[in-house]
C-alpha cells in the first residue's frame, strides 16, 4: 500500500517532557530518540510522532483531534495507564463495536484506549 498523502506523523504538546516520555515507557513501552531538551521523538507505534515543548495541551473538549490506541485487554491497559501515572477522565463505556476510556498522560494531553468487540 503506498504511503503517499496518507497520515504519517503526529506532534503533542509537552509541559514536561521527561515525565511524558517516562510515562509512555513504563505504560506501552515506547522508546524515544531526543533532538535537544525541547523535542523527543518515538517511532514503531501505529504512526510515529514526537513531543515538543509547550505550556498548551491537547485535549477533545479545546478542538483537538483524539488519538487512540487500540488494545486487546482494556482493563489491563487501563491498570497500566494508572500505575505510570495517567489520569483516567472517561471510565469504561460501550459503543456499537466495542468500549474505550479515555486519559491524559503528565503533560495534560488526552488520548484514549479502545477495545473491538469480539465476532
Amino acid at each position: 500500500m503506498t504511503q503517499h498523502e496518507k497520515l504519517n506523523y503526529v506532534e503533542f504538546p509537552a509541559k514536561n517532557i521527561p515525565a511524558t516520555k517516562l510515562f509512555f515507557q513504563k505504560a506501552f513501552g515506547w522508546s524515544f530518540e531526543d533532538f535537544g531538551p525541547d523535542y523527543t521523538a518515538f517511532s514503531d507505534q501505529g504512526i510515529d510522532g514526537g513531543f515538543y515543548k509547550s505550556d498548551l495541551v491537547s485535549t477533545a473538549c479545546n478542538g483537538s483531534a483524539l488519538l487512540v490506541l487500540l488494545s486487546h485487554n482494556l482493563e489491563k491497559t487501563q491498570e497500566n495507564i494508572e500505575l505510570s501515572g495517567g489520569k483516567i477522565t472517561k471510565a469504561i463505556f460501550s459503543f456499537p463495536g466495542g468500549s474505550r476510556f479515555h486519559f491524559t498522560e503528565p503533560s495534560g494531553n488526552e488520548l484514549a484506549v479502545w477495545c473491538k468487540i469480539s465476532a
